[in-house]
């Protein structure tokens, strides 16, 4: 398996936690709770966004890896 594509296999696992976490915010009753599940989506969102940097710049030193 190459890096690219352990990266976008961490990048699909990611996105996936990611949809849970949004779905246990929207569930949470108290405030303080709310509040943890939307910093962890931040974050989250900050792992995929540097992730998908990463990638774009895989792609393009490895053009063999491109679409894998």
């Amino acid at each position: 398996m190459t890096i690219a594509s352990q990266v976008k296999q961490t990048l699909a696992t990611l996105k996936g936690a990611q949809g849970t976490l949004r779905t246990y915010s929207l569930q949470a009753r108290a405030d303080e709770e709310k509040y943890i599940y939307e910093e962890a989506l931040h974050t989250t969102n900050e792992i995929i966004r540097d992730l998908e940097n990463r990638l774009k710049t895989l792609e393009l030193e490895e053009p063999q890896f491109k679409g894998y």
